[in-house]
């Protein structure tokens, strides 16, 4: 079978889904993965087809640094995201209907989730959307695009937050679609979105731990969480020999990086990150990545760009980190705490939820933070139970193969033909349609 997965965003955004595209690969299915020019280099070298989808987050927060200032706040959010969108997906139409000519199956992540739906529906191609978070309402799970309660909420309530939450998600991405779905000479949806009017047979799959958050006993049989999509490196990756030296010189060191997380005030991130190591006497590894955090000169400090976690956090103490969906969940994998200092979307609920657990300190607020609140968290995270938590959540997690389980899930829900069974070709028009017509 031809499969197309649709997922923009970072790396991490992508990341799992070439992790997904494999397995899939793997059983002997051909693979694409539609996303942004910047994540082509990834899913090459990992031996997928790429295809490209017009959708560079990185330059929209290399151009507007604000935005993650702005990241706490949903509703700010959600009007930058809204403008931005409707900015990128002008060739969405064009660039879609190419990625999923002769496709079978089409998986549509998050944002394009709508657009992969679209194709999927003018060119009756079977679809499913997946998701890295938990978006199907419940009275059990609490949204995560809101801040995160500081105690449980009332069922119906939960339930009328998820609903009021689709609704002003579908306000961001009503321009877009509105748009797309003109192109593709389909009818438009009403100004609640698709939500409410989809068919029984309409599938969701989710890419995260069971461990983390268990699936909510009020979601229907539709509704799968398969486990996280890890996308190992470490058994290629090779170490520089000045990383392997750091490590074997001394006491095991923090983690301190923020993945794609950009910032204009990287340099004074890493002084206060750095004197609260100094004041705790502990070394530490930062990762600068796209510049969340500037090299800083300290023998007890060593710089890299990036690392695989699944080779580096089995390595470390501890991971002070942003709080993405994939982050938290190698450094839960990995057995150790988390420090985490949201900067936007999910992250605040990620941090919640280990605390939950109780894997994690308190978050760290970025805009108030200070020397002290790092260096109370650092203190916090030798805690013995909070290691032994963590320990044992981490044990839990690597007996999972949430790859494995989505393959099989698709193949129950009978979207998976038997490789040994090559799937009949279907004559398909994936021409894209004139808005004459």
């Amino acid at each position: 079978m031809k499969i197309a997965i649709f997922s923009i965003g970072t790396q991490g955004d992508v990341r799992p889904f070439v992790a997904l595209g494999l397995g899939l690969q793997a059983q002997g299915h051909q693979v694409s993965i539609v996303t942004g020019d910047s994540c082509e280099q990834l899913v090459r070298r990992h031996g997928l087809d790429y295809a490209p989808l017009t959708a560079d987050f990185l330059e929209v927060m290399a151009k507007d640094p604000e935005v993650l200032q702005r990241g706490l706040n949903p509703v700010a959010l959600l009007r930058t995201a809204r403008r931005e969108l409707l900015a990128m997906s002008a060739d969405w139409v064009t660039q879609a209907t190419q990625a999923a000519n002769g496709a079978d199956l089409l998986l549509g992540c998050g944002m394009v989730a709508s657009l992969a739906a679209a194709i999927g529906e003018r060119y009756d191609i079977p679809v499913v959307e997946t998701h890295l978070q938990p978006v199907t309402p419940c009275p059990d799970i609490p949204p995560m695009m809101l801040p995160p309660p500081r105690r449980p909420r009332p069922g119906m309530v939960n339930q009328g937050l998820y609903h009021a939450c689709r609704v002003l998600t579908w306000q961001m991405l009503s321009p877009t679609y509105r748009q797309v779905r003109q192109k593709l000479n389909l009818a438009p949806l009403p100004w609640y979105g698709p939500f409410y009017r989809r068919r029984r047979t309409h599938h969701v799959l989710y890419g995260f731990s069971p461990s983390i958050i268990p699936p909510s006993r009020y979601w229907p049989e539709s509704v799968w969480v398969a486990g996280n999509w890890f996308l190992d490196e470490a058994q290629t990756w090779q170490a520089p020999e000045s990383l392997e030296a750091f490590l074997a010189a001394g006491d095991t060191p923090i983690y301190v990086g923020f993945g794609s997380m950009l910032g204009d005030d990287s340099a004074a991130l890493s002084e206060v990150f750095l004197q609260a190591l100094r004041n705790s006497g502990r070394r530490a590894i930062f990762a600068t990545g796209w510049g969340g955090l500037a090299d800083v000169d300290d023998d007890n400090v060593y710089c890299l760009t990036s690392a695989p976690h699944d080779w580096l956090f089995p390595r470390v103490a501890a991971a002070i980190h942003h709080g993405g969906a994939g982050t938290t969940a190698a450094a839960a994998r990995a057995g150790i705490p988390s420090i985490i200092m949201p900067f936007f979307g999910d992250q605040p609920f990620w941090s919640w939820r280990l605390q939950q657990l109780g894997v994690a300190t308190p978050s760290l607020d970025r805009k108030s933070l200070n020397v002290a609140d790092v260096e109370l968290a650092i203190e916090s995270v030798t805690d013995a139970a909070l290691r032994q938590r963590a320990a044992t959540v981490g044990a839990q997690i690597r007996a999972e193969d949430g790859v494995a389980a989505a393959i099989a899930q698709l193949s129950k829900w009978g979207y998976l033909s038997p490789v040994s069974e090559p799937s009949p070709a279907v004559d398909r028009d994936l021409t894209e349609p004139s808005l004459a017509q």
